[in-house]
């Protein structure tokens, strides 16, 4: 969105000095601002205002600061960055229309975002968060870059305990709230599953009576959150619900094809992501779209070219000729399961998965890492776990680094098939990437 330096100003009470210039968007990493961004220095491992020059030479043309003014460059002065940035977010939200769907959940809500971007662009100007951007500065900053004219935005919210979620209500004024599934993810900071349920349940809360929640009829916990809120309640899922998914085939290439039934229609939906798991999320965005009266023709082509964020059941062939399923982007417990099940269904004589730790488990770490494990031997999987003693004694090999997971694989061809994954704090995606270089 476009605003001017003064209007900003005011917005958030601030003072700017300098010239009143009009910036398009905002940026809080030096390294990828755009010519005409306003700048956003916040306080990280290290402070964004030592980075305002870098930020200028990229083409920032405004910039917050809580160190004083700039000389040479619009310069909004605020007490507290962040908290200026936050306000910024809920001011653009005032500019959007009142077709605002917020999403969380422990898994999926990445996923499910994305298909639902790819189905509403076919019909609205589509807003939605880049990548997984969907915390107290990606949240505004997906506001605050919103095209001037989208009509419709898409918000995915993550939370790492109470009152989180909340807060990011409090800037984006959902009207549609979506609850993917609730399971253990992140438990170090958010507890156990009711904890987590009555943290992702916020976004429910948060809706006016003219509001709509979209909730898993397949998992209980969101499907209870029907009960913390008057607004409307449409449910989806595999068996039962508002919108369902009948006669599941999975082919050769992971793709999932269904029946897609509903209030709104029936269809045959192929999708292009891969993975079973995939299918509820589909669900959700495809409630969506038909609630804002897409048309289940392009509900079907939606979910039919709509591609993932990067490192998200990504196949692909080495030269070796094995398939490489790159799902590293992050790992809890479902997401391990769901990934290790669809790597059995690829057509291979031997199935490897090289695994990382999954983090912010506390004190559920251990059980987590061995269901897991137990996944992995029951579908007759060699695991390989790199930078982690969790999956002993199921993990035929233990290493510590990328090249040694690499060796670890030897000599692959088309009869292998492998999946990489864990969380982001292991990078393993420069696994795959290795495998598919040669």
């Amino acid at each position: 969105m476009e605003f001017r330096a003064a209007d900003i100003a005011a917005a958030v009470g601030g003072t700017l000095s300098g010239s009143d210039v009009v910036v398009d968007g905002a940026g809080f990493d030096s390294r990828l601002i755009r010519p005409g961004q306003l700048f956003v220095p916040v306080r990280g491992e290290r402070d964004g205002h030592d980075y305002i020059d870098a930020a200028c030479q990229g083409g920032a043309i405004a910039t917050f600061s809580s160190r004083g003014a700039i000389d040479g460059l619009a310069t909004i002065e605020v007490a507290d960055v962040e908290i200026a940035f936050s306000v910024l977010g809920a001011h653009a939200r005032d500019r959007l229309p009142n077709r605002v769907a917020g999403i969380t959940g422990s898994v999926g809500k990445t996923s499910t975002k994305d298909l639902a971007a790819a189905i509403l662009a076919r019909r609205y100007v589509t807003t939605a968060n880049e990548k997984s951007f969907n915390n107290e500065l990606g949240v505004p900053l997906t506001l605050v870059n919103a095209a001037t004219d989208s009509e419709v935005a898409i918000v995915e919210m993550g939370a790492r305990g109470d009152g989180h979620i909340s807060e990011l209500c409090a800037i984006t004024r959902p009207t549609v709230a979506i609850v993917t599934a609730i399971e253990i993810a992140h438990s170090e900071f958010m507890g156990g599953l009711d904890d987590i349920a009555r943290a992702k349940g916020e976004l429910v809360e948060s809706l006016s009576a003219d509001g709509v929640a979209i909730l898993n009829a397949d998992n209980p916990r969101v499907a209870a959150m029907a009960l913390r809120t008057s607004a409307r309640t449409i449910t989806f899922g595999l068996s039962k619900g508002d919108v369902r998914a009948s006669d599941i085939v999975i082919g050769d290439d992971l793709r999932a094809q269904f029946q897609l039934e509903s209030e709104w229609g029936n269809a045959a939906v192929r999708l292009g992501v891969r993975g079973v798991h995939h299918v509820g999320n589909a669900l959700a965005a495809a409630s969506l779209a038909l609630l804002w009266d897409v048309p289940m023709a392009d509900v079907v082509d939606g979910l039919e070219l709509a591609a993932l964020s990067p490192w998200r059941m990504e196949l692909h062939v080495a030269p070796s000729g094995a398939r490489i399923l790159n799902d590293a982007y992050n790992a809890g417990p479902a997401s391990m399961e769901a990934a290790l099940r669809s790597l059995a269904q690829l057509p291979a004589s031997r199935h490897y998965a090289v695994l990382g730790p999954m983090a912010e488990l506390g004190d559920q770490s251990a059980e987590a890492h061995a269901y897991v494990a137990s996944v992995a031997k029951e579908l007759d999987v060699h695991l390989i776990a790199v930078g982690t003693d969790g999956y002993r004694p199921t993990a035929q090999q233990t290493v510590s680094t990328i090249e040694e997971a690499v060796a670890a694989l030897g000599s692959l061809d088309a009869n292998d098939a492998v999946l990489v994954k864990g969380s982001r704090i292991a990078g393993l995606e420069r696994v795959a990437t290795a495998l598919l270089a040669g």
